[in-house]
């Protein structure tokens, strides 16, 4: 069931100005880190945006009514910054990185300097805030490329659970109830909060090529898995939803004046919308787009920003999409010179920019 979508680059003629987007009116995120931009996320609880980078820094800003921003706080590691989170009252943001550690952030006690809160044998790869069932604090989740996820009480020097998987880990994320790792070896393990230390389910990827992104619907009832080569699937939990599953082809570019031959890019970011469980794709070939899963539609692409796009998010209320424009490491350290633009971008989300298509009516 591949390209329902059709190509996000080849669109016809016809069908460009309903299905183009408009960046023109994009604003820049004023300050931005100094070296590659790993991460982004939006506080659930305010207009605050945290930002991880690979010069060792979690830097969080705070974006107003009109699109302006202005540099708040920033907590350093003692290496590249590889994921950043928030907890869910907003108050504390988390960072983990190739220092092997992650540290927290306490803005609701006025606290200027992180303390660390986990630890691995291997770079921490991916950070989530989650509420675990039964457990009367939040829980931090770490993903590592040591193939463990451990789960963290922030009071707590020591993991209170440590689960293998069975390769280095990714990407995870989380909503509601479920969690999903995707590793190496295109493994992707499933868990049920209320039993977080069993893999509800394991699978491969449905994709041939190694996963990039793994991101839960808005409703949790499943997950959308980014590629290496240019294609998104959709995949629900449970298996009575399996005939709901497919996949597409993305972020690919067709050279003029040939037919047979696609440059392939890398999808490395996917976000759904709080509000309309519609999503976004972003890759390295530098644009993102807007689908609705259920009508498997492309609601709008959008041009080539100046540079690869190596994460996105929604805000709490769905009306700014920022995306950042930065080197992404896809052709090795050699290409990141000095003049690799690094910059955050936020895009006002007008109109059905994002809102799902009507369902068709029955007669």
């Amino acid at each position: 069931m591949s390209g329902l979508f059709g190509s996000a680059t080849s669109a016809s003629a016809s069908a460009a100005n309903s299905t183009t987007g408009d960046i023109s009116k994009d604003v820049t995120l004023s300050n931005p880190p100094e070296d590659s931009i790993s991460d982004i996320s939006f506080s659930p609880q305010s207009e605050h945006l945290a930002v991880a980078s690979w010069d060792k820094k979690v830097r969080i800003y705070e974006i107003n009514a009109q699109g302006g921003s202005e540099g708040k706080a920033l907590f350093e590691h003692e290496g590249p910054v590889l994921s950043c989170c928030w907890s869910k009252d907003g108050t504390k943001v988390v960072g983990g990185g190739a220092d092997k550690a992650a540290r927290l952030l306490d803005l609701g006690a006025g606290a200027t300097t992180a303390q660390q809160v986990a630890a691995h044998d291997q770079p921490i790869r991916c950070v989530r805030m989650i509420d675990v069932p039964g457990q009367a604090t939040p829980v931090l989740v770490t993903g590592s490329w040591d193939k463990t996820v451990k789960y963290w009480d922030l009071r707590q020097p020591n993991p209170v659970a440590s689960v293998g998987c069975q390769e280095r880990v990714y990407s995870i994320d989380s909503k509601n109830n479920l969690l999903v790792i995707g590793t190496a070896d295109r493994y992707i393990n499933i868990v049920n909060l209320d039993k977080p230390t069993e893999f509800y389910k394991t699978l491969q990827s449905p994709l041939k090529w190694q996963t990039r992104v793994v991101t839960c619907f808005s409703d949790s009832s499943g997950f959308a898995v980014g590629s290496i080569e240019g294609r998104c699937a959709i995949q629900y939990v449970e298996e009575k939803d399996s005939s709901s599953n497919f996949s597409f082809k993305c972020h690919r570019q067709t050279p003029p004046n040939t037919r047979d031959i696609s440059n392939v890019y890398s999808v490395n970011a996917i976000s759904f919308h709080p509000v309309h469980g519609t999503f976004s794709t972003a890759g390295s070939d530098g644009t993102f787009h807007f689908w609705d899963k259920d009508a498997k539609h492309r609601l709008k692409g959008y041009p080539e920003v100046g540079g690869t796009i190596s994460s996105t998010a929604f805000n709490r209320g769905g009306n700014i999409f920022a995306y950042a424009v930065s080197y992404d490491w896809s052709k090795g350290y050699s290409v990141n010179t000095p003049q690799t633009v690094n910059k955050v971008m936020l895009h006002a989300v007008q109109g059905d920019e994002c809102k799902p298509r009507p369902k068709a009516v029955k007669r």
